[in-house]
């Protein structure tokens, strides 16, 4: 090694502290997460939150939510599931995940300094019985948030919460939407019910608040292809599991790029779109589903769409023995959490 590289790294490094840095982005984070000299919050100490960010139960009360940019929402409801049940406690598992972030490394981006973000709790139900009186208490409650100018971020709960969420969020103009999962979601009306989580973008196309042409659903597979027509008739893009060998993840990346376009999108991405090696703990695994590192690069593909809300939902802690799947479930809150933050401050 060169002596007087090795002069000039001593002399600038050599008795150096946690707080030393010369690159004003890693300065600030730093500054942001070392808050008492050289410590730092311990991770499992204290009252957990989704992505640790500050706790705001009383925020849906406050005007305007209290000047947040972004509320993080738990949905902890799984009324509409139609095969294993369990996913009511996902929020909690995945609260419970620590050292997500606060820095995003590809996007040089930290999203607590951009923007101001705070975990506001779960969404308040009436009953824990009724699916339809649940998805109305979602609805009001996502509703309020964006009439405040917050862009909501949850985490379910099963799948369809998702449709009340987007009735809320497209109300006046049709989304689009970026989702990621074993199943395309589309399915009929069965014993008695159209709201349950096989449905609900059939229901959001038909409801107005969903724009079809404009929605592509990534890693598709399983034996229920069958149900699925709807996707298909009203102009969904597809892309099964077996495309992204195929294709590749860049023309993928490409694809949600034009399929979205320019015009505001929400992203929903269901945990059993990662292969059940990755995240056992769901409702409906689904084996040949994507990687962790596959879903990343599909995320991070999306920055600088008009990403105005999104979701994480099915995970099922009671079948997650090694917390693999909560863990995944907050990697990808955090990715969805920068594309908004990305797309409210403009950042390209």
């Amino acid at each position: 090694m060169d002596s007087k590289k090795l002069d000039a790294l001593r002399a600038r490094y050599g008795d150096g502290s946690v707080r030393q840095s010369y690159d004003p982005l890693f300065k600030k984070v730093i500054d942001f997460v070392f808050t008492q000299a050289d410590r730092r919050p311990k991770p499992y100490a204290g009252i957990t939150t989704l992505l640790a960010a500050p706790l705001a139960p009383g925020a849906s009360h406050q005007p305007q939510l209290g000047g947040l940019d972004v509320a993080l929402i738990g949905v902890p409801m799984d009324l509409g599931v139609t095969n294993r049940a369990g996913a009511r406690l996902g929020p909690r598992a995945v609260r419970s995940i620590e050292r997500i972030g606060p820095y995003h490394h590809l996007h040089r981006l930290a999203p607590f300094l951009e923007a101001k973000v705070a975990d506001v709790g779960d969404v308040p139900f009436r009953s824990r019985f009724s699916l339809e009186d649940s998805h109305e208490d979602i609805e009001a409650f996502i509703a309020a948030v964006a009439a405040a100018g917050v862009a909501p971020l949850s985490v379910g709960g099963d799948h369809s919460i998702t449709l009340p969420i987007l009735k809320a969020l497209g109300a006046a103009r049709p989304l689009g939407m970026v989702h990621i999962d074993a199943h395309c979601d589309t399915g009929p009306p069965f014993e008695s019910s159209k709201f349950h989580h096989g449905g609900p973008f059939r229901q959001a196309v038909l409801a107005g608040a969903l724009d079809p042409e404009r929605t592509i659903q990534i890693g598709i597979r399983g034996g229920a292809e069958y149900l699925w027509e709807f996707s298909y008739e009203s102009g969904m893009t597809v892309i099964h599991a077996e495309d992204l060998m195929r294709l590749g993840l860049a023309a993928i990346i490409e694809k949600i790029r034009t399929v979205v376009g320019e015009a505001p999108a929400y992203v929903s991405f269901d945990v059993d779109g990662l292969d059940p090696a990755f995240a056992p703990g769901t409702g409906t695994p689904e084996v040949g589903g994507l990687s962790t590192r596959e879903a990343l690069e599909l995320l991070r593909g999306c920055a600088g769409l008009k990403i105005v809300g999104g979701d994480v939902v099915e995970v099922a802690p009671q079948y997650d023995a090694t917390t693999n799947t909560a863990q995944a479930a907050a990697q990808m809150l955090f990715e969805i959490l920068a594309l908004i933050v990305l797309a409210r401050t403009s950042r390209p």
